[in-house]
């Protein structure tokens, strides 16, 4: 009985053990102690499990950033953070990845032009009562003593030089400044690195279709997108006004990801992206298909102009360059979806969507309407 106690206790046969005054192996005292019928191919099996040391089971390692050809292409570029001990998780059926950020593309397009036709109406609503404001507010200031050297006066002086265009991505500007910053903080890297850069492989898969517009890594990235945003900024606002821009700008940055998504799941050369030139591209690409024969010149050649439809045709011709011979330094195919929405925006989608927003507005306009009337019946 006591041998059978020490059989008991998990004694490995690879163990070197024998009970006091005797020789018998592992295996022997089983077998002797075992009624003869249980033993078979079965029972062998069983035993050999019980007595041998079990294999670990293997892990499946998610694959890294830096492995394959599409890693070590982004390691190079200094567009995008370091990406060594980040972890992606392609899935097996990479087709099915692209189903929640469609439906997200979608919804997210039908919010942002929504929330654009609401806020118009919102402020064509108050622009009499803030016209009214201003002559009281100019009228105060005549009979109020005024400051030398005033920062707030000078603020508004600056403010009110600048054109609607201007005064609008001036917010978009802000933006892009305060995340550039947040990615200098070290203890803040796995989070920027999740939320603010998109890859298809990534767990996260929707929000960062719309937090990477307004990510930046490189200084030069993010100076000379927003330069071109604000050179841009007056001509766009002109044609779509404040409102509609700023539903095609956020709505251009979710499609030129979504299409880089398919881009990525389609050659299988997953990697982060991040940067708002998806968007601004766009932006560029709506100007020059409304103005095809404006000039345009480049910031450190001026003296080489271009019409803006030429510009054009020569970056989609680039891009679309860029995407089939596999050019990894910038995302091609976001460049691409971008162009491509903002042409097609121009010449078929304001006459599709924004034109046909007079339901929208006119259900928000009862529900504001009817809104105080049952609040204040009791009285």
């Amino acid at each position: 009985m006591a041998w059978r106690g020490w059989a008991q206790r998990g004694w490995g046969c690879g163990q070197a053990w024998a009970p006091p005054g005797g020789g018998l192996s592992c295996n022997e005292l089983i077998t002797a102690l075992a009624p003869p019928r249980l033993f078979g191919r079965r029972f062998n099996f069983f035993i050999q499990q019980k007595c041998g040391f079990r294999k670990a089971p293997r892990k499946v390692e998610p694959r890294r950033s830096d492995t394959g050809s599409s890693g070590e292409a982004y390691k190079r570029s200094a567009l995008i953070p370091p990406v060594e001990e980040t972890v992606f998780y392609p899935s097996p059926y990479p087709i099915r990845t692209l189903i929640k950020p469609f439906f997200f593309t979608v919804g997210f397009t039908g919010c942002a032009f929504g929330s654009a036709a609401i806020w118009q109406y919102e402020s064509l609503k108050s622009r009499v009562q803030s016209y009214f404001d201003g002559i009281k507010a100019d009228w105060l200031d005549s009979i109020r003593p005024q400051k030398e050297g005033d920062l707030r006066k000078e603020i508004n002086k600056w403010w009110n030089n600048l054109s609607d265009g201007q005064r609008t991505v001036t917010g978009i500007i802000a933006a892009n400044v305060l995340v550039f910053c947040l990615w200098r903080v070290p203890s803040l890297q796995r989070t920027m690195m999740r939320y603010f850069t998109s890859n298809p492989a990534s767990k996260v898969l929707c929000s960062p279709m719309l937090l990477s517009t307004f990510s930046h890594f490189s200084l030069f990235h993010m100076a000379a997108n927003m330069y071109v945003l604000w050179s841009f900024s007056s001509s766009i606002v002109n044609i779509l006004g404040q409102e509609q821009f700023m539903a095609v700008y956020l709505s251009a940055g979710v499609i030129s990801n979504f299409v880089s998504y398919m881009c990525k799941v389609a050659t299988g050369r997953y990697g982060p992206s991040l940067g708002a030139s998806g968007a601004i591209m766009s932006v560029l690409a709506a100007v020059c298909t409304k103005i095809p024969e404006g000039r345009l010149a480049i910031i450190f050649l001026p003296m080489f102009t271009f019409t803006a439809g030429n510009a054009l045709k020569a970056i989609i011709a680039m891009d679309t360059a860029g995407m089939i011979l596999g050019w990894k330094f910038f995302d091609h195919a976001a460049h691409l979806g971008g162009a491509l929405f903002g042409i097609w925006y121009i010449t078929y989608g304001h006459e599709l969507i924004w034109k046909n927003r007079e339901p929208l507005v006119k259900m928000w306009h009862e529900m504001r309407t009817d809104g105080p009337k049952k609040g204040g019946g009791s009285k």
